[in-house]
């Protein structure tokens, strides 16, 4: 049973002209996505998207990829013909399958200035070669009892939008200041301060952008400091 923190600034940081990404597993130039899992979690990138920027067409295959907007509003459209608009609150899901293309852009105008801060989270699916598919889901409702609230899922008794890996699941909490939520009890685990400060049982303090990765463990009370928002992914299998 370990829990490993991992403070923000530890963190893989990439950046150019348009995109601050700072990475909770080293994603972006020549890295081992699968040698640096935890878990399932491939891919754990906070990125802030400057306005009118983001990534043009490009294509992703045998990944399960889940959005989660921080701030603003982010564009989305794909060869399979779907398109939107997400933000906070809205989880989105992609099944790359056997091949998409997509485009991500920050919505808002040059005039505006708004900035895109997202959080893009990749798993592998548990068979390859799926058709791939698209869904969102508005949570914002459910986010508002202060409880942690299945957002994305593959396994039968979660809820949220499904995932091709009945492996794992993805939970999200608002708290405010005193709140607690508990950690799932599960072979890996994956928890992320995507806002805010809270007390982490055996941790102690965790700040916004800080992880902790469990392994064979959980039941830990996460509680808020301050008004957060915490992610926590619950994986029952590995990368393998």
């Amino acid at each position: 049973m370990t829990l490993i923190h991992i403070p923000s600034e530890d963190r893989h940081h990439w950046w150019n002209e348009w995109l601050d990404s700072k990475q909770s597993f080293p994603a972006t130039g020549n890295y081992d996505l699968a040698a640096n899992a935890h878990g399932l979690l491939m891919v754990h990138n906070e990125d802030t998207v400057f306005p009118g920027e983001g990534f043009d067409s490009h294509q992703h295959e045998n990944m399960e990829i889940v959005t989660w907007v921080l701030e603003g509003t982010l564009k989305h459209s794909d060869s399979e013909g779907n398109s939107g608009l997400i933000y906070p609150g809205l989880v989105q899901r992609m099944s790359a399958g056997t091949g998409i293309r997509h485009t991500e852009r920050n919505a808002s105008s040059l005039t505006s200035r708004d900035r895109l801060r997202v959080v893009q989270m990749w798993i592998p699916p548990d068979t390859d070669g799926r058709v791939p598919s698209y869904e969102e889901l508005d949570v914002r409702d459910e986010l508002a009892s202060g409880e942690l609230v299945g957002v994305a899922s593959g396994m039968p008794d979660r809820s949220g939008v499904r995932i091709g890996n009945r492996f794992a699941a993805l939970h999200v909490a608002r708290l405010e200041p005193g709140q607690p939520i508990t950690v799932p009890d599960a072979p890996f685990g994956h928890v992320f301060v995507a806002d805010g400060s809270a007390m982490f049982e055996d941790i102690g303090a965790v700040e916004q952008g800080d992880a902790v990765r469990l392994t064979s463990t959980g039941g830990h009370r996460v509680t808020a400091s301050t008004t957060s928002e915490i992610l926590i992914w619950e994986m029952h299998a590995e990368f393998a």
